[in-house]
């Protein structure tokens, strides 16, 4: 899988476009919003930068990607009041990979910054967007540029696929019936693709500017543990269902393996802390509930789990699984992946379980 061009949300704003089907992940950001707020109004407290430069990194398409650009601004503008400051200018730099619909962004530009000057009911300060398509796992940002750096639900995804896991078949990623060695090298792509994030962004980020990231991760220390990946896990019954039926051939699923490692806390405070060039201020875990899903962004009610939930792994999913499987399987295994997801829930209620964490840049070294 070449994932700089496969991995990609559906584009759009079609009945199947993530723009249209990424109410979990909003949820997801709203439980994160105290974090958020905290960081920002530390930072522009000890540094009052004439111009801020915010990075949104892995943002997708849609409306969530103004979500934190509006949250900042809007606490920004008030500070600048409270303090008797003048109103920075702001930089917006909105990142992921090549593949993304960038387009969808810049067209709802106009449309957001209207909407923020209504909602502020005064002027706000300049602010400038500008698109970065780049896989985060290298330098994207010149030095020391970043004030505040925001990525949500994205670091969970590596940069490819790791090797040496041709013997996890009938999985399409981590799962309680992996052998030990892809959980490993699932661990191990993950520790190098983070290590390197790390490295990358201590270059590009002020001294004391502040990352909020949250992964799709998991409480529990153990890597079979089901909060990681029991929706993963119900897309590949669905899938080894086709099998039994003859849609799939078999080899296909055993071939199908998808680049994404679901991280505990104490996982990614310990990449942190090695490559030391950030200083965790806070570190929480939090839970999506899938309920929270029975109803749309647009008011409407649904009497089932799945509906909404299989939408929404459509809009995440739907773009490798053409790549490797073709388009005649996708109405079937998402009628599918909502049947199974419905009857799973009727046993066991869960969601997704989120870590994130708040990063200050520590001071560069200086030079004697």
């Amino acid at each position: 899988m070449d994932v700089t061009h496969v991995l990609h949300m559906n584009g759009g704003i079609g009945k199947s476009s993530y723009a249209n089907n990424s109410l979990l992940q909003k949820n997801g950001i709203s439980l994160t919003k105290h974090i958020r707020e905290e960081a920002i109004r530390s930072l522009y407290r000890s540094t009052l930068p004439s111009c801020l430069s915010i990075a949104e990194l892995g943002c997708a398409s849609g409306p969530n990607a103004f979500i934190v650009v509006s949250e900042i601004i809007k606490i920004v503008e008030k500070l600048c009041k409270e303090m008797n400051q003048k109103c920075p200018e702001y930089k917006v730099f909105m990142n992921d990979l090549p593949g993304n619909d960038f387009n969808n962004i810049f067209k709802s530009i106009s449309s957001f910054k209207e909407k923020l000057s209504n909602e502020m009911k005064s002027q706000i300060g300049p602010c400038y967007f500008y698109g970065v398509p780049a896989s985060f796992y290298g330098r994207i940002f010149p030095n020391q540029t970043l004030h505040f750096l925001h990525s949500s639900y994205s670091l969970h995804w590596l940069s490819k696929v790791p090797e040496g896991i041709e013997n996890n078949k009938g999985n399409i990623c981590m799962s309680i019936t992996s052998p030990l060695n892809v959980l490993k090298a699932y661990y191990e792509q993950f520790q190098r693709d983070f290590s390197l994030f790390l490295k990358c962004r201590a270059e590009e980020v002020v001294e004391g500017g502040c990352m909020v990231l949250t992964f799709s991760g998991r409480r529990s220390e153990n890597p079979y543990s089901n909060e990681c990946c029991y929706i993963w896990e119900v897309m590949a019954k669905a899938l080894n269902d086709m099998v039994l039926e003859g849609t799939i051939k078999e080899e296909k699923v055993d071939t199908f393996n998808i680049p994404i490692y679901n991280p505990s806390p104490s996982e990614v405070k310990l990449e942190v802390l090695k490559e030391g060039s950030f200083t965790i201020n806070r570190l929480e875990v939090s839970e999506v509930k899938f309920e929270s899903l029975l109803e749309s962004e647009k008011g409407e009610s649904f009497n089932d789990y799945g509906y909404n939930v299989a939408k929404c792994m459509r809009a995440i999913a739907e773009p490798m699984l053409i790549n490797h499987f073709g388009k005649a399987i996708t109405e079937e295994l998402f009628y599918r992946y909502k049947e199974i997801f419905n009857d799973c829930m009727s046993k066991e209620e869960t969601g997704i379980i989120n870590v994130t964490m708040l990063l200050s840049r520590k001071p560069y070294a200086r030079s004697i």
